[in-house]
C-alpha cells in the first residue's frame, strides 16, 4: 500500500483531488493488497517511466546547442553525425524504457481489474437472495464491466498521467529557468494557474457526472437481459414493437447522460488548448524581443519553445486524471457499496454439525419477508421423522415455497422455531445444511452447458455410469439417448432447448446425484404425466430408502403414498393425516380431491 499512499500524498493532493469528506485514497483501500503484492512491478514501471521523461527533457537541450552551432557556422561532419548519434540513441532508449513501463504499470492495472473482478464474483456469490431480490441483473453486470474497468483506467493510465503531471512540469519549469530565462519563463507560465483551477473544477464536476452515466448503462443493461431472457412471451404476446419503445427510453437516458458528461469534458479541451496557445504567443512575442536584445540566443529560444511544447501535455494531464480518477473513484465508490453488503445467514461459532440424519421439527414458527407487512407464514408446528415422505398441499401463495425456503435457509427464523436432529438450524454450518439437501425447486433453473454438467452440478465427480443411473432414476435418460450428443448436448440458455418435463426431470438428477438425506421436490412433477410422476416415486422408494423426502404439490396423486400430508392455508396448517384420512375429513384436501377425480373422469370420455 505504500506505493498508493505515495499517490495519494505526492501527487494526487498536487492536483487537488481531495475532498472534504474524505481522500480518494480510501476508495481504493480494498485493493491494500494487490498493491502489496504488486508494488515491485508498480516501482520498476515507475522508475521506467521517469528514464523516459528525463530522457526526453535532454532533446530539447541538444536541439537548442545544435541551432546555435548552425548559427554560429560551426558545424561539421562529425559534430552532425555526434548530434544524429545522440538524437538516435535517446529515441532507442525511450522506446526501450517506454516498453517497461507499459508492460510494468499497464499490465498491473490488468492483473488488477482481473483481481477486482474475481473479488467481485466471488463477494456476490457470499450474499443473501435477499440481496438479489433488491438489485437487477443489468446493475451487477454494469458493476463486473463498466465499474471495474473505469478503476482499472484509474489504476493505470492515471497513474502514469499523475506522474508526467507532476515530474514533467517540475522539471521543465526548472529547466527553463534555470538554462534560459527566468523571465520568459514566467510569461509563458502566466496562463498556468489558471489552466490547473480549469482541470480541478471540471473534476469535481466530472465525478458526479461520471456516476450518473454508470448508473444509466446499468438500466440499459438490465433492459436488455430482461428483454432476452424473456424473448419468448415478448413474441407471443405480438409485443416486439412496445420493447423496442421500452428500450429506446433507456437508451434515450443513458446517451442524455453521457451527452451531459461529453459537454463538460469537450469545454476542457478547448479551454485548456486556447490558454496553453496563449503561451506561445507570450513566448512568441517576448521570447523574440529578448533574442533581439541578447538576451537568449536563437537556440535558447528554440529549446524554450519546444519545453513549452513538452509542458502543454502534463498540463493537460492534470485533465486527463482528474477525469480517470473521479470516473475510477465514483465506480470504485459503487462496487465498495457492494463490497460492504453482508449476508444475513451466517454460521455460529458453534456450528459444529458435520452430519444430518434428517429429522425436522417446526416449533410455533411464524416468518414474514423483509420490510413485509404481515407474516407468510404463521405459528407452523409439525414433526417430521428421518426417513418420513411428508406431502405439502396448498392453494398458490400459502407459503408452501416460503416454508422450504426456511429449510435452506435462505431466510433466518427466530432461534429455536426449526430444529434439524434437535438441534437449532443456525446450530449446522450453512455449507453442511445445503449439501445434506437436495433441492428441486419450482423453476427448473438450467445452466448452458452439456446435460451432463448439468446433472452433475454439485460437482460429485461421478462416473458417466452413475450419471447415466441418475438419470434414469429420474426417468430422463430415454430422451436424452435420443439426442444426436446424448449426454454431451449443449441446452440453450435456462434449458430453453428443452421441454418443461424434460427440465424438471434434469433437475431431479441434479438433485439425486448428491446422495442427499432430505429431498425437497417443489412443485417439480407437475410438467410431467401421471405415469412419469408413478415411476419417479417408485424409485424414491427403491434407491432411497430412510431419506426425508418432501413433496410439494398441487396434484393429489402425487401425494396420496405421503406418510403424512400437511394442508397449507394463508400460511397456516389447517389438515394434517394421510391420503385416506383427509379424504375422509371435510376440507381443502378433500375438495382438490373430488375436483381432480372429476377432471380425469372427463378427460376419459374425451
Amino acid at each position: 500500500m505504500d506505493l498508493i499512499l505515495f499517490w495519494e500524498k505526492s501527487i494526487l493532493k498536487k492536483v487537488g483531488i481531495v475532498y472534504k469528506g474524505g481522500n480518494t485514497i480510501r476508495s481504493f483501500f480494498r485493493l491494500k493488497g494487490f498493491f502489496q503484492e504488486h508494488k515491485r512491478y508498480y516501482a520498476l514501471g515507475i522508475a521506467a517511466l521517469l528514464l523516459v521523461n528525463s530522457a526526453q527533457l535532454v532533446i530539447p537541450k541538444l536541439m537548442g546547442n545544435f541551432t546555435n552551432l548552425i548559427a554560429e557556422g560551426h558545424v561539421a561532419r562529425k559534430e552532425l553525425f555526434v548530434f544524429l548519434g545522440l538524437f538516435i540513441g535517446l529515441s532507442l532508449i525511450i522506446a526501450g524504457f517506454r516498453y517497461i513501463w507499459r508492460i510494468n504499470v499497464m499490465g498491473s492495472a490488468r492483473k488488477m481489474e482481473y483481481t477486482l473482478r474475481n473479488m467481485l464474483f466471488a463477494h456476490l456469490q457470499t450474499l443473501s437472495t435477499e440481496f438479489f431480490n433488491r438489485h437487477k441483473t443489468g446493475d451487477l453486470m454494469a458493476h463486473a464491466t463498466n465499474d471495474i474497468r473505469a478503476v482499472r483506467m484509474a489504476l493505470g493510465p492515471g497513474i502514469v498521467f499523475s506522474i508526467d503531471a507532476l515530474f514533467l512540469t517540475s522539471i521543465i519549469i526548472l529547466m527553463m529557468v534555470r538554462t534560459i530565462s527566468p523571465k520568459l519563463t514566467l510569461a509563458a507560465l502566466l496562463p498556468l494557474p489558471i489552466m490547473v483551477g480549469i482541470g480541478i473544477g471540471f473534476g469535481r464536476i466530472i465525478h458526479g457526472r461520471f456516476r450518473q452515466v454508470q448508473e444509466a448503462f446499468a438500466s440499459m443493461s438490465d433492459r436488455c437481459q430482461e428483454n432476452f431472457a424473456g424473448i419468448r412471451v415478448v413474441k407471443g404476446f405480438a409485443q416486439e414493437k412496445a420493447e423496442v419503445e421500452r428500450f429506446r427510453e433507456v437508451n434515450e437516458l443513458n446517451v442524455e447522460k453521457n451527452m451531459h458528461l461529453v459537454r463538460i469534458w469537450g469545454l476542457f479541451h478547448p479551454l485548456i488548448g486556447y490558454l496553453a496557445a496563449l503561451s506561445f504567443i507570450i513566448v512568441l512575442g517576448y521570447g523574440s524581443i529578448l533574442v533581439l536584445e541578447g538576451s537568449i540566443t536563437i537556440g535558447d529560444f528554440v529549446a524554450f519553445n519546444s519545453y513549452l511544447g513538452m509542458l502543454t501535455w502534463p498540463v493537460m494531464a492534470i485533465g486527463w486524471v482528474m477525469n480517470m480518477i473521479q470516473r475510477g473513484k465514483a465506480s470504485m465508490d459503487r462496487l465498495n457499496d457492494i463490497f460492504n453488503q453482508h449476508s444475513e445467514i451466517k454460521d455460529q461459532a458453534d456450528a459444529l454439525v458435520t452430519t444430518i440424519s434428517g429429522e425436522l421439527e417446526f416449533k410455533d414458527l411464524s416468518f414474514a419477508y423483509p420490510g413485509a407487512d404481515k407474516p407468510v407464514l404463521k405459528k407452523i408446528n409439525a414433526k417430521i421423522e428421518a426417513g418420513q415422505v411428508i406431502g405439502i398441499l396448498g392453494r398458490t401463495g400459502s407459503g408452501k415455497t416460503t416454508l422450504l425456503n426456511l429449510l435452506l435457509r435462505l431466510y433466518d427464523v427466530e432461534q429455536g422455531m426449526l430444529l434439524i436432529d434437535g438441534k437449532d438450524i443456525k446450530e449446522i454450518p450453512v455449507e453442511v445444511l445445503r449439501e445434506s439437501i437436495g433441492y428441486v425447486p419450482q423453476d427448473s433453473f438450467l445452466f448452458s452447458s452439456t446435460i451432463r454438467e448439468n446433472i452433475d452440478f454439485a460437482a460429485t465427480n461421478c462416473s458417466q455410469e452413475r450419471i447415466e443411473e441418475y438419470a434414469k432414476i429420474a426417468q430422463v435418460y430415454d430422451n436424452i439417448i435420443e439426442f444426436p450428443q446424448k449426454f454431451e448436448t449443449v441446452v440453450g440458455e435456462r434449458g430453453v432447448t428443452l421441454s418443461g418435463g424434460q427440465k424438471q426431470r434434469l433437475a431431479i438428477a441434479r438433485a439425486l446425484i448428491k446422495d442427499p438425506r432430505i429431498l425437497i421436490l417443489d412443485d417439480s412433477l407437475s410438467a410431467v404425466d401421471t405415469q412419469t410422476e408413478e415411476a419417479i416415486l417408485r424409485n424414491f422408494r427403491r434407491v432411497f430408502p430412510g431419506r426425508t423426502v418432501i413433496l410439494v404439490a398441487h396434484r393429489i396423486s402425487t401425494l396420496q403414498g405421503a406418510d403424512q400430508i400437511l394442508v397449507i392455508e394463508e400460511g397456516q396448517i389447517t389438515q394434517r393425516g394421510t391420503h385416506e384420512e383427509l379424504v375422509g375429513a371435510e376440507g381443502l384436501y378433500r375438495e382438490l380431491y373430488q375436483k381432480q377425480l372429476l377432471e380425469e373422469e372427463i378427460e376419459g370420455v374425451s
